[in-house]
């Protein structure tokens, strides 16, 4: 389980395609402190830690990550937002964020606004998974790259986020270009409550 506040941007050392998995070497400041079997949110993948040595350490993500991500388009020296997982013992700082990105999303439009900035996302919609909680409202949460967002002017297949100059620069949306792609997790509560309702309890 995951806030969506990045702790900082590793950079990818290595890739070593295996069949239909890749092994990911990344580098981060936080390295000494990892440990094998440890979750970690990877531009808003939950992927587990397979390996350290040095001041890297490797993951592996699958053919399903791959398919639903955008983790098998890093090139080595990309910058990817990584994230430990919760202390439960602190402040929820960000929304809940599982980890488990739902599909990916084209940035469509940047907007300059005298300091901070605009991106609009855009999607394909699956009517019968947006029955079930799979999409924007208007003010709630959205993770894009991993990165807790509230929604501004969703529209049926996309939406905008505000970015401040700290998560600029902070967070690899520094990097995104329009026809970036990026990863994106709806708010897992909205899941429920659409689950639920469409039972008519």
């Amino acid at each position: 389980m995951f806030s969506g506040i990045i702790e900082e941007c590793a950079t990818v050392v290595a890739l070593k395609r295996d069949r239909e998995n890749v092994h990911l070497t990344l580098s981060c400041s936080f390295v000494g402190e990892l440990k094998i079997d440890q979750s970690i949110s990877h531009n808003g993948v939950c992927l587990t830690v397979v390996r350290r040595a040095g001041d890297t350490y490797t993951v592996t993500a699958m053919k399903e990550t791959l398919e639903r991500s955008n983790i098998g388009l890093l090139e080595i020296g990309d910058k990817v937002n990584v994230e430990r997982s919760m202390i439960m013992n602190g402040r929820l700082d960000g929304h809940i964020v599982q980890g488990h990105v739902d599909q990916t999303a084209v940035c469509t439009k940047i907007r300059d606004v005298e300091g901070s900035w605009y991106f609009m996302f855009k999607y394909h919609v699956d009517k019968e998974m947006a029955k079930r909680g799979y999409l924007t409202v208007d003010k709630g949460s959205v993770t894009v790259n991993g990165v807790s967002l509230t929604v501004c002017n969703p529209a049926n297949d996309s939406f905008e986020v505000a970015i401040i100059p700290y998560t600029y620069e902070h967070t690899n949306f520094h990097a995104i270009k329009t026809g970036s792609m990026v990863n994106i997790e709806f708010d897992i509560i909205g899941k429920y409550i659409s689950r639920i309702a469409s039972f008519n309890l």
